[in-house]
């Protein structure tokens, strides 16, 4: 997947949270876990669509395709803040990082757990 990720429609978003959380996942599957009535025929285009825009792959077993990820969601999510970071903040990650804590968007466990993890990546960076 390239690092310029290509935006997705809300359904394309449901979507990638199931092939997330249950993958490899059918189109069957897909549709049968979506909060709304849709044909398969539609899941199959939206599936389709991802697949080209690069966020799913698929292989096949018999004759059903099993879809999974091409990238796990954080690394995905990761690449959506540069963009927003790119976008209001001059390319700053520094800065969404603190408007998220000023915002106070984070809890005090959520605090504790990225102070440890920034601890370690800078032990591991020295």
């Amino acid at each position: 997947m390239e690092d310029d990720l290509p935006e997705l429609g809300e359904l394309e978003r449901e979507v990638m949270q199931l092939v997330w959380a249950h993958a490899p996942i059918t189109a069957e599957a897909v549709r049968e876990r979506l909060d709304r009535p849709l044909k398969e025929s539609t899941v199959r285009t939206v599936l389709r669509r991802l697949e080209e825009k690069g966020f799913i792959t698929h292989d096949v077993e018999g004759r059903t395709f099993l879809f999974r990820p091409v990238q796990d969601r954080r690394k995905v999510a990761a690449k959506a803040v540069r963009r927003i970071a790119d976008w209001f903040c001059n390319g700053s990650i520094e800065d969404v990082l603190v408007g998220i804590v000023d915002a106070k968007m984070l809890n005090k466990k959520q605090l504790e757990q990225l102070s440890k993890k920034i601890g370690q990546a800078k032990n591991e960076r020295k």
